[in-house]
């Protein structure tokens, strides 16, 4: 049986939620009742993704900005107070970027824009969504990743930023719990039909090593992270705060750092040739 929530009448943004993992949690809140926001850098994302929530029967909207930039962050949030009329009940701050490579083949800008992306994001979007947040009683999540824990070949830049991702998490959980906001990382394993997992696993040999690594044996699914955000939002989670929630099979006590770094050797095989 499907699982299910009831977030009729309550406020859900979704940072990120034009495509993949982020998507499919803002699409699990569209079915579950939830009045919808999304957000990413592209207007064209932000527009296609409002119309299929609207055919999920959402009331939802968007707003494009750069998480890089704090200063149209922060107007983002004036825009979605607007459409909701109110205050956020639940926020998920995904916005992420990834371009695997040996640290000594990317450029400074390239570590930059990781880094701005995925850590200084977090920090934007959790210091201009403090002042809209429903207080006590707003819930937020942040999308983590496997790299913050597990040391990955090819992805120096990304582990150290998601990481940070999650002490951001813990330390808001502390400064931010008085008032009611409960916050929480999830950290999703590999997710199928995804763009981060077709950059980090571009061949069937690499997604069958990384399927027989995971205990469950098989691939996540968006929806898979979407019902997590969902548990963690609701009042069955209203006791969890500050935790980073693996959804993953499994994979990250099970190998995750291995079978990366061999996929990463594999690809440094496939661009010698």
């Amino acid at each position: 049986m499907s699982m299910t929530f009831d977030f009729s009448g309550q406020n859900v943004f979704v940072v990120g939620g034009t495509s993949g993992i982020n998507f499919g949690i803002a699409q699990g809140f569209a079915r579950w009742g939830a009045k919808v926001m999304v957000a990413s850098r592209s207007q064209k994302k932000v527009d296609a993704a409002v119309e299929t929530l609207k055919e999920l029967g959402a009331k939802a909207s968007g707003v494009a900005f750069d998480v890089r930039d704090y200063a149209a962050v922060e107007a983002g949030f004036e825009t979605v107070r607007d459409f909701f009329g109110g205050e956020i009940d639940n926020l998920v701050s995904g916005a992420a970027g990834n371009v695997p490579g040996r640290l000594v083949d990317l450029s400074p800008n390239a570590v930059k824009a990781m880094v701005e992306i995925d850590l200084m994001g977090t920090f934007h979007v959790m210091r201009a969504a403090y002042p809209h947040l429903k207080k006590p009683g707003a819930s937020v999540v942040n999308i983590s990743a496997p790299q913050a824990f597990a040391a990955m070949s090819h992805q120096s830049p990304v582990c150290a930023a998601k990481a940070g991702v999650d002490m951001v998490t813990k330390s808001l959980a502390l400064e931010w719990g008085a008032e009611g906001v409960r916050i929480n990382s999830i950290s999703p394993g590999p997710i199928d039909g995804t763009e981060g997992m077709v950059r980090l696993a571009p061949t069937d040999q690499i997604r069958e090593a990384i399927v027989k690594s995971v205990p469950i044996k098989r691939f996540g699914t968006p929806d898979d992270i979407a019902k997590a955000a969902g548990f963690l939002c609701s009042d069955a989670g209203s006791y969890v705060s500050g935790v980073v929630l693996p959804v993953d099979g499994g994979w990250g006590v099970s190998g995750a750092s291995v079978v990366m770094t061999a996929a990463a050797g594999f690809m440094d095989k496939l661009t010698q040739k």
